[in-house]
Formats: structure tokens, sequence, C-alpha cells
């Protein structure tokens, strides 16, 4: 039987303002404590940076 892997996702923000450094530290943070991996990455007209970050949702099968 396969199974699917199943994701959540995290939309982040970041103003066009913000150091690359500040987006580095924010985004390893959620990658070594939240345990998120980046999935995309855009930069919109005005430099508006959106980052989408994705973790793997772990299902524990029930016991019968």
């Amino acid at each position: 039987m396969a199974v699917m892997v199943e994701y959540e996702y995290r939309v982040l923000s970041f103003a066009r303002g913000d150091s690359r450094s500040d987006i580095r530290r924010t985004l390893a943070d959620h990658a070594e404590y939240g345990h998120w991996e980046l999935h995309r990455t855009r930069i919109y007209l005005g430099g508006v940076q959106r980052t989408w970050l994705r973790r793997k949702i772990i299902r524990v099968p029930r016991a019968h």
C-alpha cells in the first residue's frame, strides 16, 4: 500500500527593507526549531518577498 506524504505549509512575508541577514536568520530558526523546509520563494514588484515553508505531517497509525 502506497502512503502519500502530506505537508503543512506556512507563508512568511518580508518587506523590501528587511536585510538579507534578518531573513536568513528567520528562515534558519524556522528550519532548526520548527522542522520547516524551504518550498518556494517569490519576489514581487515593490520588493516584497514571500516564502513558503513546508513540513511533513506525520500520521500515527491506529492500533486495532
